[in-house]
């Protein structure tokens, strides 16, 4: 057994540093922090049974675009929980202590996430036969399949700067592109007042994977002016080549989920507009035009919210009254990285 005296022994790697909070390292972490931990939920505090009269109307082609796009969405919620935010955040030196606790929230977050497509399943699905169905469906679809390995290939190799950045990117590219082919529809019929209390789970995922992507964005950016011109330019190359096979793949995935209701055109459109949301956070340029979106969708991804007494049930965006209300504005960081 060690004694006191052996407590500064070499066999130590290093000491063990508390984080300190009273010291900051930027002018941003703290704000996230308080943004994320402000807009904490659960799923149990939705009435998701009360759309059961509007899951019973839809035709077996909506239910089953639900199904997908639900089942896709747990596979990338778990992916960035188990993996994204952890292997990022133990990359992070020990003296961004606060950037880690952020981190560790929002992967906290992502199995919210998951949990609450779940909880979805198991209140609409006839048994637990269909909710095992649309899980083995998730494993054997191609194009899910092959969105996430490439996603998890870049939190798997982080060994350096270089690939924690693109470890970053990718990430991003998860938070602020990928995820949104599901959010598409149960947004766009919660607009049109149809199963709107799935579609106010999936307001409240949309909130915190806005606030995710632009955080690692300033972390990713931050990270890239420690690096010469050349590697930049060559880290850029590898961005855009791993855009262009996610953007491939998407389309591929967007087209064999929707066109059975005659959605796909205006999802893929959808996937562009959000591609350049994902180039923004890491501010870049975009090789995409700009896409006019459906303005139901449109409106239903604007960071808005409301300020409500306490013991409100939680509606459109709900924020506890003790925090100010949050818009755009308060992620545009401009020159301050």
């Amino acid at each position: 057994m060690a004694t006191k005296k052996q407590w500064y022994s070499d066999e130590f790697e290093k000491l063990i540093s508390p984080a300190n909070w009273n010291r900051s390292i930027d002018d941003f972490t703290e704000m996230f922090w308080d943004v994320n931990t402000s807009q904490y939920w659960l799923d149990t505090e939705f009435p998701i049974s009360k759309d059961a009269g509007d899951w019973s109307r839809l035709s077996d082609e909506e239910r089953e675009v639900y199904k997908a796009v639900f089942g896709g969405l747990t596979m990338l919620d778990t992916l960035q929980g188990a993996e994204g935010m952890p292997f990022i955040m133990q990359s992070l030196p020990s003296s961004q202590s606060s950037r880690k606790a952020v981190l560790s929230f929002m992967g906290t977050m992502e199995f919210i996430h998951s949990k609450s497509y779940s909880t979805i399943f198991t209140t609409l699905l006839d048994n637990s036969n269909e909710i095992d169905g649309v899980f083995d469906w998730v494993e054997g679809e191609k194009h899910l399949q092959y969105k996430g390995q490439t996603i998890a290939k870049y939190y798997r190799s982080i060994d350096n700067n270089e690939s924690l950045y693109m470890a970053m990117v990718a990430s991003v590219f998860l938070e602020s592109l990928l995820f949104y082919s599901g959010f598409f529809y149960p947004l766009y019929k919660k607009g049109l007042g149809k199963m709107n209390n799935t579609g106010e789970v999936i307001s409240m995922i949309v909130r915190d994977e806005q606030v995710h992507g632009v955080f690692v964005g300033l972390l990713a950016r931050e990270l890239r002016e420690q690096f010469d011109a050349e590697t930049v330019e060559r880290l850029n190359k590898e961005t855009y080549e791993l855009l262009e096979v996610l953007m491939e793949n998407e389309i591929e995935y967007t087209r064999s989920v929707y066109s059975s209701i005659g959605l796909d055109n205006e999802v893929i459109d959808f996937v562009y507009y959000n591609a350049n949301k994902a180039l923004q956070n890491l501010d870049l340029e975009s090789p995409y035009k700009d896409r006019e979106i459906n303005p139901i969708v449109e409106n239903g991804i604007k960071i808005k919210t409301k300020s409500t007494d306490f013991f409100s049930v939680k509606g459109d965006s709900y924020f506890k009254a003790t925090v100010e209300e949050v818009s755009d504005d308060d992620f545009d960081f401009g020159d301050r990285l």
